[in-house]
């Protein structure tokens, strides 16, 4: 077993990209998004996963890739940010 390969280094490095592509999503929306950084690093991941596979099949390019990525998390941020926005209740001022 590896330290720091095989297994272990790529689940590091998909916290990593996930952390890296999530936060870059996430500067994209615009206002305040009220989620965990762990929420953000799911988003991040799963976006980099799917970015990945739709591209892989168009260009070896990691500039496009990176961009449809991070294009992926802010909607998913977008999304995620609206669905717990509104099931947040105001009370009456």
């Amino acid at each position: 077993m590896e330290i720091g390969g095989g297994f272990f280094g790529t689940i590091i490095s998909a916290l990593f990209v996930g952390l890296i592509v999530g936060a870059l999503g996430r500067l994209i929306v615009p206002g305040k998004q009220d989620m965990p950084i762990w929420l953000t690093i799911v988003i991040g991941i799963a976006a980099a996963l799917v970015g990945t596979a739709i591209m892989a099949s168009f260009t070896s390019s990691f500039w496009l890739t990176l961009i449809v990525q991070v294009a992926l998390a802010a909607v998913g941020v977008y999304l995620i940010a609206m669905m717990r926005g509104g099931r947040r209740r105001h009370s009456p001022a």
